[in-house]
């Protein structure tokens, strides 16, 4: 068994992929995905499983290329296991819808979707997340399977997210199975509200969100993922209480979606690891270095390559866009998501790498 077996719920999103990208390219002994989760955020949460389908399509089609020039096919993660893709949450609990389009693109991948259709993955994969009528006829049977064998690198669910998470969670040993939430966290809080003993068998929450002592990046005070469900966070983290009654937040009142209390007396404490923005804006990807690599010659012919850059220099033109003072050929990428899975990558032992909340609910250096 891994070390570090993971449920990765997300709203890609470009650095969203990026994370996935190397959770998927670590070794089977240094990672298991089990479930990558989907909900609303940086774009709607179609064109998220649009990109999540896209991602494994290039993953596919990056292997057999390696394969082809005798190299090691890499992405090992995903030999021992395929990872269950789920749909979630299409909105906040009570917040207006808002997205991150204006910086991701209208499709989360800065547009590459309409301006490269030939990139993208025949549609044919949305039946894989429908119900299919019973009985099937031999031809659409047939049909089915070539859809099934063109995405064979995960496995579709018909069930919504939060039940594929706490179904992990319900068959497996407490403490064996974190949650890597890099998008709002209105998955967890249903999956949580659903079923609160069964939920907190999680080992940790790995959260990118908020700003401690850090600017926001939607208002002054405020970070996207946070502030995108602000109602769903404030559940979450009212887990890391021994009396989570006294830090929930108010009714939503008629009309909202919401959800039930939480039981009284609960068996244990969430522990939440989180990656604020203090934290993630001090780790960049810079175009300079980005520029160096993608221009190598081993890269040459690489599928996944033409791929990313696509949306990579789409990013880093918004991100020069959006502040004129700003060098085009030396800014950098925020990893804001990446930085959550190379935590658990290294071990989850860095001093200082995430601030921790739990026991007393109260935030400390980890």
């Amino acid at each position: 068994m891994a070390p570090n077996r993971i449920i990765i719920d997300t709203d890609p999103g470009v650095d969203d992929v990026l994370a996935m990208l190397l959770a998927f390219a670590a070794k089977p002994e240094e990672l298991e995905v089990l479930m990558v989760s989907l909900t609303f955020g940086n774009v709607e949460v179609q064109n998220c499983l649009r990109n999540v389908v896209t991602l494994f399509q290039y993953i596919e089609k990056e292997k057999a290329w390696r394969r082809e020039k005798g190299r090691p096919e890499g992405f090992e993660a995903l030999e021992g296991r395929k990872p269950i893709v789920a749909v979630g949450a299409e909105e906040p609990l009570a917040e207006h819808m808002m997205v991150a389009d204006f910086f991701h693109g209208v499709d989360g991948l800065g547009g590459i979707h309409h301006s490269h259709p030939h990139l993208s993955p025949a549609e044919t994969w949305k039946s894989l997340f429908k119900p299919t009528p019973e009985p099937l006829s031999a031809e659409e049977a047939a049909e089915l399977e070539k859809v099934k064998e063109a995405h064979s690198l995960f496995t579709p669910s018909l069930k919504p997210a939060h039940e594929e998470m706490l179904r992990l969670l319900r068959e497996n040993e407490p403490d064996t199975i974190t949650i890597v939430a890099i998008g709002p966290l209105t998955n967890l809080a249903i999956a949580a509200a659903t079923d609160p003993e069964t939920f907190l068998k999680v080992k940790e929450v790995v959260v990118m969100g908020g700003a401690v002592n850090w600017p926001g990046n939607m208002t002054p005070g405020a970070e996207f993922n946070t502030y995108a469900d602000s109602i769903a966070a404030a559940r979450l983290y009212a887990l890391t209480s021994p009396n989570p009654l006294t830090t929930m937040p108010p009714s939503l009142g008629k009309g909202k979606k919401s959800l039930p209390a939480y039981p009284q007396n609960l068996s244990r404490q969430l522990n939440v690891k989180l990656f604020p923005l203090d934290i993630t804006e001090q780790h960049l990807l810079p175009r300079t270095l980005f520029n160096s690599y993608i221009e190598s010659e081993a890269l040459s012919g690489s599928p996944l390559k033409e791929w990313a850059e696509l949306f990579l220099v789409s990013t880093f033109r918004k991100i020069a866009s959006l502040d004129s003072h700003l060098d085009a050929e030396t800014i950098g990428l925020h990893l804001h998501d990446p930085l959550t899975v190379w935590w658990k990558l290294r071990g989850s032992g860095q001093e200082g790498a995430a601030l921790w909340i739990g026991g007393s609910g109260r935030c400390r250096r980890g």
